[in-house]
């Protein structure tokens, strides 16, 4: 027996001698405490029959708390050795025997358990020389062991001797009775030391305030004189796309095109275009981060997610998520403070019922691998705090390692591989291609409509202005560029109908004009009794408002508590000597409710609602009362990077070259950050108007030092310089090296433009395998047909795959002679949408429902078919007059195999996707001439039986995919087995 055993036993007897004792004797004699179980039955009942049976009543019970502690002890405190674990349950049986547990004392205590404990251990002195671990685990035994005595002795009939034999006669499955009793008692341990009879009932109460309180999103505008626009988050979600680790093998994050995505698809209803999305990504991975720019959506997928766990909602590659209880922190509320220890991460969401939320829930809902912990906001503290929250996650992980765990931060503040160690996947959030931006008009329309009568305009008007906004950005460049996150499209959509389809030209204009109208005109222009009565113009308002923004982000702070807001607005008021209103709490207050800038995030909190608006005031800030110097100072920092981009563009001509020329004189003397700094010079050149020529030449010395481009991350960081930086850019890329020529053509790609395209069709005549894999790569980036025909026509694609994106590509592509290899990214609705291309050799393809094959008769030449997640095929016939065909790659439709699929005799390679445990492989006996067989698991799945695998003579390799191998390779007798 097993000490934990022994130790069990041990104690079930003890509970069960002091139940003996109370019903057989009421307050024990002295001389009966150090009786055993035997003895104390026949000092207390007469005949051996009787005895026996007594005996035998109270072994069972003794049996039912072992049941009940055994398990408990095999797997609690496992750090104890057995020396300790025996002292301890020594201690929690010398207490049960110098306690009083007689029924006086029972009924003083009013039965209750707690309260028992309680008298016990002021009466009886506890065992010495414990340490923490022991000391705990005695508390927890002698607990759960009262807990017991008490159920037993009020499940126990009267005693009386002289009624002893009817008594035994009705009690012979008092142990039985006794044990079901015990049953019913909630299933304590570490992780749950008042049982789990409460979990369900928190749970479904928890839920329920998640898929309320974060169901709900307040839109850029006001359209109430009574309160904020708000509605529904899960009505106004669009979904979006992202690009990085798929989970499964590391590889670097690739960034998609910031500017002029392919624009020809707006109206075509279900359209796919470039990058995976984002739920699909998230799907592949337990472990991620989030990465994305300013307003891309990170805190709106996260709320999106929380919702949809609380509702069980998911669909898709997030099916399996369904069940999980969402746990969303915002780090921005722990900034100065200590992360949150898991019992207090519900405090944001739910704080009004975590009073009453069983101890250690959380930590069970994360033990368990049920809860879906969404970290927002790691670029919302200080350097310092950063590193504190991946230490915070090491420790959450090492604790709970089978959690799921979704972090968001902007790519600035945390690298794709900033938690490679913690072996986190990195995903980066695309700026929204054409298709996601018409979606989110349309989702961000509708969700307008559901506001009944806050509607800023008649019902039947909204249809037009969807339109009008729909046409308006195709038609004009720039407010493509701008309309590229969710906030800034947000944006554009309510000026737009709020303005009569009016819309800005430019970055800046579009942050002021979204400020006014925040701030100001909406209230005033429809005389809003608060606005008129606070007597603070527009002007005062950005005065107070641009002295909280440069405050806040002086002092690296995303937030502020209303008291010390309310100071700092008192005292800017007091310099306003124009103004009689003096309260700067009041001011604040109205600035918070009326404003639609400030809002609070918890009780007593107060912050910008997107950190853009606080970057663009506390830059208009630094312009105002002339802090370039501090400006200059922090260049390096990348939490400065957009104030100090947007400062230039409010600075007057002595600022800006005061700003720019301090920043290039820095990049000149510190080595250390020569290249960022000259990055972020060039940046501003996108919002200045206008600099002195012996400035100019300067920004064009330091644009020319980054050049030409290098590294995987020097186009999106050169791109950001905007269309003047295509004046740099060689008309021929003769003299570069292959590698300095391919991530020239990413960044012209990613400027985008017809000057851009342009310089690529100039690039076409580059023969060089990376530089036509680059040009290749570009054709998503620009309009499908002018591409193709200026671009992609010209180049030799034999031997390069083509990836085609979306429909409007697809469309042109019969104009590719030369294309041998193409990669269709997004789902088919029938093989019959594929066009004719005659020469293509390699084609790999996803078809939604039933696949035709016989549409594959178009392609005689063709060697490779890769085919996946069709539910059903058709015509496989068609694969016997594909003599070329040498790779075969098909979705396993059913567990015994394909029906109907014809022998290939020049096949060598053979791959099947969707493989179970449950495929029957007997079916690919005829298949002898096999050489390589590629099976893909569907994720976590257990492997099939591989021995019928044995029976193909010539088969070399076996690769198995997403399969739940345990980390070693399966055994197939002459063939090596691979695990990617």
């Amino acid at each position: 027996m097993s000490a934990e055993a022994a130790a069990a036993l041990r104690l079930g007897t003890t509970v069960a001698k002091a139940a003996a004792q109370m019903w057989l004797g009421g307050r024990r004699r002295e001389q009966e405490r150090h009786l055993d179980m035997a003895g104390l039955i026949r000092l207390r009942v007469s005949g051996l029959r009787f005895q026996r049976g007594v005996h035998r009543q109270f072994e069972e019970i003794a049996d039912a708390v072992y049941d009940r502690l055994a398990p408990y002890l095999e797997r609690e405190f496992r750090g104890l050795d057995d020396g300790a674990r025996q002292a301890v349950v020594d201690g929690v049986c010398d207490t049960f025997e110098a306690a009083d547990l007689s029924d006086e004392a029972v009924l003083a205590a009013d039965v209750n358990p707690a309260e028992i404990v309680r008298r016990i251990t002021r009466a009886v002195r506890p065992p010495a020389g414990f340490g923490e671990m022991e000391t705990r685990l005695y508390e927890l035994l002698f607990t759960e062991c009262v807990e017991y005595y008490v159920r037993i002795v009020r499940g126990l009939p009267v005693f009386e001797e002289r009624a002893l034999t009817e008594l035994l006669g009705r009690t012979t499955s008092l142990g039985t009775e006794i044990a079901r009793v015990l049953e019913r008692l909630p299933d304590r341990s570490l992780f749950a030391p008042e049982g789990t009879d409460r979990d369900g009932d928190f749970r479904r109460r928890y839920l329920e305030l998640v898929s309320t309180t974060l169901d709900e999103t307040e839109l850029y505008r006001r359209t109430s004189d009574r309160a904020g626009a708000r509605v529904r988050l899960s009505v106004a979600y669009v979904s979006l796309r992202a690009t990085g680790d798929d989970g499964n093998r590391r590889r670097p994050a690739r960034t998609l095109p910031v500017l002029r995505p392919d624009m020809s698809d707006w109206e075509e209803p279900g359209t796919e275009s470039a990058g995976m999305r984002v739920e699909a990504a998230l799907g592949g991975a337990t472990r991620v981060l989030v990465r994305g720019e300013a307003g891309s959506g990170k805190t709106t997928l996260l709320r999106w997610l929380a919702i949809t766990a609380a509702r069980g909602a998911f669909t898709g590659e997030l099916a399996d998520w369904n069940g999980l209880t969402p746990v969303f922190v915002k780090l921005r509320e722990y900034s100065g403070r200590e992360l949150p220890k898991p019992e207090a991460m519900l405090d944001s969401v739910a704080g009004q019922i975590t009073g009453v939320m069983p101890k250690a829930w959380v930590e069970r809902q994360l033990a368990d691998g049920k809860a879906l912990l969404l970290i927002d906001g790691v670029d919302e503290l200080l350097d310092g705090e950063r590193r504190g929250v991946r230490d915070w996650l090491r420790g959450l992980l090492t604790a709970y390692g089978s959690v799921r765990v979704v972090v968001t931060s902007r790519p600035a503040a945390a690298r794709a591989d900033w938690l490679r160690h913690e072996r986190f996947a990195s995903l980066h959030l695309d700026r929204m291609t054409p298709p996601d931006l018409a979606a989110f008009v349309r989702q961000w329309h509708q969700a307008v409509r559901e506001l009944d009568d806050d509607l800023p305009c008649a019902a039947d008007e909204l249809p037009h202005y969807e339109q009008s906004l729909l046409t308006s950005l195709k038609d004009r460049p720039h407010l493509q560029s701008l309309a590229g996150t969710p906030l800034l499209a947000a944006m554009l959509c309510a000026m737009h109908l709020d303005r009569g389809s009016r819309l800005p030209r430019d970055r800046m204009e579009l942050y002021r004009d979204a400020l006014h109208t925040l701030v100001h005109e909406r209230d005033a222009d429809r005389n809003v009794p608060s606005a008129v009565d606070g007597r603070l113009s527009l002007n005062d308002k950005l005065v107070l408002l641009r002295d909280l923004a440069w405050r806040l982000s002086d002092n690296n702070r995303s937030e502020i508590g209303l008291e010390q807001a309310a100071v700092h607005v008192g005292r800017k008021l007091r310099g306003m000597r124009h103004l009689d209103e003096q309260d700067g709490a009041r001011v604040l207050q109205q600035l918070r409710d009326r404003a639609g800038i400030l809002r609070s995030p918890a009780e007593g909190r107060v912050d910008f609602v997107h950190r853009t608006f606080q970057e663009y005031l506390a830059a208009e800030e630094a312009a105002e009362e002339d802090r370039i110097g501090n400006l200059v100072e922090r260049a390096h920092l990348d939490l400065w990077r957009e104030t100090i981009i947007m400062t230039a563009g409010h600075a007057n001509r002595p600022q800006r070259e005061e700003l720019l020329g301090g920043i290039l004189d820095r990049a000149a003397s510190e080595p250390r950050y020569a290249r960022k700094l000259r990055l972020l010079a060039a940046a501003c050149q996108e919002t200045v108007p206008e600099v002195s020529e012996g400035l100019a030449d300067r920004l064009e010395e330091a644009v020319s030092a980054l050049l030409p481009a290098r590294r995987p991350t020097d186009p999106p960081a050169l791109a950001a310089v905007g269309p003047s930086l295509l004046r740099k850019m060689p008309r021929s890329l003769e003299e570069l090296t292959p590698k300095a020529a391919a991530q020239t053509v990413r960044t012209v790609a990613m400027i985008g433009g017809e000057t851009a395209l342009g310089l690529l069709e100039g690039y076409a005549g580059d023969r060089r395998r990376e530089v036509v894999s680059a040009l290749i790569e570009a054709w998503s980036y620009f309009e499908a047909e002018a591409y193709a025909d200026r671009v992609m026509t010209g180049l030799p694609l034999d031997g390069h795959w083509v990836d085609v994106t979306h429909s409007a590509q697809l469309r042109v592509v019969e104009r590719l002679s030369s294309l041998t290899s193409m990669f269709i990214r997004f789902e088919l609705r029938s093989l019959s949408a594929l066009p004719t291309v005659p020469a293509l050799r390699h084609l790999t393809c996803i078809v939604r429902g039933t696949a035709d094959l016989a549409a594959l008769s178009r392609f005689p030449k063709l060697e490779q078919l890769q085919l996946f997640k069709a539910v059903s095929l058709r015509h496989l016939e068609t694969l016997t007059n594909l003599t070329a065909l040498r790779v075969l790659y098909l979705p396993l439709v059913d567990p015994d195999g394909i029906p109907d699929l014809p022998v290939l005799p020049n096949v060598y390679m053979l791959g099947f996707s969707g493989v179970t445990a449950e495929a029957r492989l007997d079916f690919l006996t005829p298949y002898s001439d096999i050489e390589y067989l590629h099976l893909l698991g569907r994720s976590g799945s257990q492997l099939p039986e591989l021995a019928p695998l044995s029976k193909l003579p010539r088969l070399r390799r076996l690769t198995l995919f997403g399969f739940d191998t345990g980390g070693l390779p399966p055994q197939v007798p002459g063939v090596k087995v691979t695990i990617p």
